[in-house]
């Protein structure tokens, strides 16, 4: 099955229904947790929940609060400071469809890169500061966004409006590793099983 690409607001009705069934970039860790153990309590409940999508073609609630609504509004002032700061266009990041997989970035670069942008608590944002790199709680959505917009890198955001101008964006690139994606897929067909025995159940 080749990729798809859906030019699609995220969060819309249209959005939330590309989603529907799908194994999604977000909950990738989730599902790499314990890797090379069984499946822990939140990946089964993952597990669970696109089973029963898929086979009902209806949308679960998911739960949101304050402060990722609060994301939702900054994320559009971080691309725009990123675009301006590198001198580029941020395509919309839209809904990337490949197999049973999903994934919807914060934007596009160009034909090789993507971003990934998060609007974090100021003393998150200022760790991340201090000690460099990226959140790795964060590298399986990230990889699996390559993967399935077929990237060759990823900019990792970090953006808090409180700071300084020049220290309220922060950047860090990840290149795509072709070793780790094999992990990353041979753990989402063990996963795909699960799946699958979820929705004989429901049969």
């Amino acid at each position: 099955m080749k990729r798809k690409f859906h030019e699609v607001e995220q969060n819309t009705d249209e959005w939330m229904q590309l989603r529907m069934g799908k194994i999604t970039a977000s909950n990738f860790s989730t599902i790499m947790a314990n890797l090379g153990k069984p499946f822990g309590k939140p990946a089964m409940d993952y597990a669970m929940r696109v089973a029963i999508e898929g086979h009902t073609k209806r949308v679960i609630e998911t739960f949101t609060n304050e402060w990722m609504e609060r994301g939702k509004q900054l994320e559009e002032d971080a691309r725009q400071l990123y675009s301006s700061m590198n001198f580029v266009e941020v395509k919309p990041g839209g809904f990337a469809e490949w197999m049973r997989y999903g994934a919807s970035a914060d934007g596009q670069i160009n034909d090789c890169g993507l971003i990934e942008i998060k609007c974090v608590k100021y003393n998150t944002h200022f760790n991340t500061l201090i000690k460099g790199g990226y959140d790795t709680s964060y590298q399986w959505q990230i990889r699996g966004q390559m993967m399935l917009y077929d990237r060759e890198w990823c900019d990792f955001v970090s953006y808090c409006p409180d700071f300084p101008q020049n220290k309220q964006l922060y950047v860090h690139r990840i290149k795509r590793d072709l070793i780790l994606e094999d992990q990353l897929m041979d753990r989402l067909a063990q996963f795909e099983k699960l799946i699958d025995s979820y929705i004989q159940i429901l049969s």
